[in-house]
């Protein structure tokens, strides 16, 4: 893969590629039908005001790389008080998620498929309730560390954006990136690590929905879960 153009106007991406297989015909057709309905506003175009866009939510979630759907549709169920936005680059899984929707008549979930450091940003101040990243690309060689999604100024604008006493939650199977991730999210004052015990980490939550990808089990580790509360 080709390096991005230095500029401070297209940053580095933090994930790899975007399509794989050919995407199966009735879920490609949901991007005519369906993706239009749930489509997130275009983050690039202005500020995006949640409450607009489920006012009867009561609570407002982002899931970052959301993959194949499997959680987020999960969470939606379960939780239809609120609002979840995802954001994936992967089309092949914006179709997977779209099936997702359309099969569970999901009507509190809005997609934005690309980049979710545009989406972070054109949120407002303590919007977010609930922050999910889950299995985020590891760029392994050190020589990549800086395309990964979990660095110091992206951790601020995630304080910047959970309401106090918001939770972000980080998830990944690879041991180095586990390590980097809560130096940098513990380096934040705002932050509170809720880990008490060695089991907060290596137990996945009573919430956890585990995913197509978590069983593959394509890391060096067991699946590390991280939780944060925004002070």
């Amino acid at each position: 893969m080709a390096s991005d153009p230095a500029s401070p106007h297209r940053p580095l991406r933090t994930f790899g590629r975007i399509k794989s297989r050919p995407i199966k015909p009735k879920q490609a057709a949901l991007f005519d039908t369906l993706m239009p309905q749930v489509a997130l506003p275009d983050p690039k175009a202005g500020p995006i005001d949640p409450r607009a866009l489920m006012p009867e939510a009561t609570e407002v979630w982002l899931e970052i790389g959301f993959g194949g759907g499997e959680h987020l549709a999960g969470q939606a169920a379960r939780h239809p008080q609120a609002l979840i936005i995802g954001c994936e680059p992967f089309l092949n899984g914006v179709a997977s998620l779209l099936r997702h929707i359309d099969e569970g008549g999901l009507k509190n979930v809005r997609v934005h498929a690309d980049d979710a450091r545009a989406v972070v940003d054109a949120l407002p101040d303590a919007s977010l309730d609930r922050v999910m990243i889950l299995f985020p690309d590891p760029w392994h060689k050190a020589r990549h560390n800086k395309r990964r999604l979990v660095q110091d100024d992206f951790t601020a604008e995630l304080v910047r954006v959970l309401k106090p006493g918001g939770r972000l939650r980080f998830v990944t199977d690879w041991k180095d990136y586990a390590d980097w991730a809560l130096e940098r999210f513990e380096r934040n004052p705002d932050l509170d690590w809720t880990a008490e015990r060695a089991d907060d980490w290596r137990i996945a939550p009573a919430d956890h929905i585990v995913t197509r990808y978590e069983e593959k089990k394509l890391g060096d580790t067991a699946p590390i879960f991280l939780d944060f509360v925004r002070a």
